[in-house]
């Protein structure tokens, strides 16, 4: 059984507020016409800190909150898709500074669906008795990717991070995992290797009509239509799939925290599963989409709040750029 249990949570999210309106006095586009497409008022800009900074602050939290001490961790895992480093590895950046000089450390890259992807191998690390303790953490800088003139994409994305300590549990947990790379050019962004000063390099080839711009080569990139098919649809296939595998009911779920991408596909999809909106947790309004730090900062504020208790059964989905998507149900 891959049971896993959460014994502590912690974030890190950046002080600066990027809202909608301050968006309006560089885009054409106001507070109104965002927050009735997205759901989101406001997001947060690191303006100086690094991605890493940010991983180690939620990652501090979270080993903290646990009460272990950090020696006594054996996993590090960090999702990200915005690193500040090609190498080393966010994951052994985070390992130093926490002090889990007995960890093994590595990253995850699923985009969005990173998180999940950690939970999921967190899990099975689990079942070998040289793994106890995994901290997760997933933290994501997406400022400098997104293009300030578009305003299709810039006015969704913020910063942060969130991470968790996980421990294995006799308590049950079941996986959905999937990807469909036919869609990848849905949502992408490419690595520009125009700098290099390598002789003998020539222009990357690469698909018809995916770079054909030059803002393209180093900004992400986001088919809006493609991306909210796919992600309603996703969602509910991911939700109801992993709760056949369970053999539990939409209506034993305790709760539901879905990858926070945008209000109106969250909506779609919870209409869609027929799910009750009390068992759905939000907190895009206030922070935006934060591709794979999403779902862990949800945890680190139902944490806070008292609401993250023994005995919940507990579904995260969510989906990303690969196209990914996933979910896990797990009792606390």
């Amino acid at each position: 059984m891959r049971g896993i249990k959460i014994i502590g949570t912690g974030m890190y999210v950046p002080e600066i507020v990027a809202s909608n309106d301050w968006l309006s006095t560089i885009l054409d586009t106001n507070d109104e016409w965002i927050y009735t497409r997205t759901g989101i008022r406001e997001r947060r800009i690191s303006a100086d800190k690094p991605n890493y900074y940010m991983a180690e602050q939620a990652a501090l939290a979270a080993v903290k909150d646990s009460g272990i001490d950090p020696a006594e961790i054996d996993l590090v895992l960090a999702a990200t898709c915005s690193p500040d480093f090609f190498y080393p590895a966010l994951s052994c950046l985070v390992q130093h500074t926490v002090g889990a000089e007995n960890a093994a450390a590595f990253d995850i890259n699923s985009a969005c669906t990173g998180f999940i992807n950690a939970l999921d191998t967190a899990s099975r690390f689990l079942q070998d008795s040289d793994y106890r303790n995994i901290l997760i953490v997933a933290s994501e800088r997406l400022a400098p990717h997104c293009d300030y003139t578009d305003r299709s994409a810039s006015i969704l994305f913020g910063d942060g991070a969130g991470a968790a300590v996980v421990t294995k549990s006799d308590k049950p947990m079941w996986s959905y995992l999937s990807a469909k790379g036919d869609y990848f050019n849905a949502l992408y962004c490419k690595v520009d290797h125009s700098r290099s000063n390598c002789p003998l390099l020539e222009p990357d080839t690469l698909p018809e009509g995916i770079i054909d711009t030059e803002s393209k080569t180093h900004t992400l990139q986001m088919n809006g239509k493609a991306v909210y098919k796919f992600a309603v649809d996703a969602m509910q296939t991911a939700v109801n799939k992993v709760l056949e595998k369970s053999g539990l009911t939409k209506e034993d779920i305790d709760l539901y925290i879905p990858h926070q991408a945008n209000a109106r596909i969250i909506e779609s999809a919870v209409k869609g599963l027929g799910l009750p909106e009390e068992k759905v947790y939000v907190n895009l309004e206030n922070r935006g989409n934060t591709s794979s730090a999403c779902i862990p900062t949800c945890l680190a504020e139902l944490g806070e709040s008292g609401r993250l208790k023994e005995g919940m059964k507990i579904c995260l989905v969510g989906f990303g750029a690969g196209l990914t998507s996933g979910a896990i149900v797990f009792e606390q």
